[in-house]
């Protein structure tokens, strides 16, 4: 396994990337850096993509984790970046169920045990993988002390049949077509789509790097989604509606939500923050979808977050653990 590194976009320096296999047999491909020796280890962090991502967006943000003093792990999802894809065309993003994106968080935390990564493990995850963080959470099988979700997604946004749509996702996955890219979709990465108009960020240096990357190395990209993805993002949807499912959460978790998101919904993100038996939400104005994609001011905004809700390893329970001890 590698690590695809370029002058406007190089790795941290000590990292390295092993294959790891899955219990299903997937192989995923996963990433490893040791916190600096000269600074009191913090813990791990775990950097957990969101759809169609893969490694080398977040060498910026796993830098300047390093530079406080964690640890980082983070991986491809099956069907992106370098992991196994689950169909034969490479370019087209599916997944049948989410439940096999927790196999592969699974597979990924055995990993991290295996080699050692400091204690306290925290989880940063974005947009789809803040799905499964909380899947995993609301189930008891999440190993981390704590985790910040980043536009995690909870709901569509700008959906003006949502009924329909879900009901027209299943039936089409129902009769065999969970294989073929959505309606409308291609193999094309969005990634690859001009600046102006872009649903993804707003700062244009950031997006012109992200496309450069999915430009240099088209092997790492997907396309649009599915339909039996689609479907099964449905299914996760129509689960987080149930108000029990965030009170089950015993995972104290910090929300962080685009103010000016276009492709996840906001309201349904809120009511949902608002429910977490151990959570707290917090709005960044004017950033769009990527948070840790986006302009200097919006990231800084998002580091003082984080920085207040992640504690290092020798901090005592704060008010907000001890709600759910």
């Amino acid at each position: 396994m590698r690590l695809v590194t370029s002058a406007d976009n190089p790795a941290p320096p000590g990292g390295s990337a092993e294959a790891v296999q899955t219990i299903d047999g997937r192989v995923l491909r996963v990433a490893h850096w040791d916190a600096p020796r000269h600074m009191m280890p913090l813990g791990t962090v775990l950097v957990c993509q969101g759809r169609s991502e893969f490694l080398e967006k977040y060498f910026e943000t796993i830098g300047e984790l390093l530079a406080r003093g964690f640890s980082v792990v983070s991986f491809d999802w099956r069907g992106q970046g370098l992991s196994e894809r689950e169909l034969p065309d490479p370019r087209e993003g599916h997944i049948d169920d989410f439940a096999l994106y927790e196999r592969d968080a699974a597979a990924v935390f055995t990993s991290m045990q295996a080699i050692g990564c400091p204690q306290p493990w925290y989880g940063l995850a974005h947009s789809m993988g803040a799905a499964v963080m909380l899947r995993m959470a609301e189930a008891g099988t999440l190993p981390l002390r704590r985790m910040v979700l980043t536009a995690p997604l909870i709901d569509i946004a700008r959906l003006r049949y949502p009924r329909g749509a879900r009901a027209l996702a299943e039936f089409c996955d129902s009769i065999g077509l969970g294989g073929r890219f959505i309606p409308g979709g291609g193999p094309k990465s969005i990634m690859t789509e001009p600046f102006e108009g872009n649903l993804l960020s707003s700062d244009p240096q950031r997006y012109a790097r992200n496309a450069a990357i999915a430009i240099a190395a088209p092997e790492l990209c997907v396309g649009s989604p599915s339909i039996g993805w689609v479907n099964a993002a449905f299914r996760q949807m129509k689960a987080f509606e149930n108000t029990e499912f965030p009170r089950r959460n015993k995972t104290p978790a910090l929300v962080i939500m685009a103010a000016a998101d276009k492709i996840v919904a906001n309201a349904p993100m809120e009511r949902f923050a608002t429910r977490l038996k151990a959570g707290m939400l917090v709005s960044i104005p004017f950033s769009e979808h990527e948070i840790l994609m986006e302009s200097d001011a919006v990231r800084e905004q998002f580091w003082a977050a984080f920085d207040a809700f992640i504690p290092g390893a020798t901090a005592e329970l704060t008010a907000l653990e001890r709600r759910i001890a």
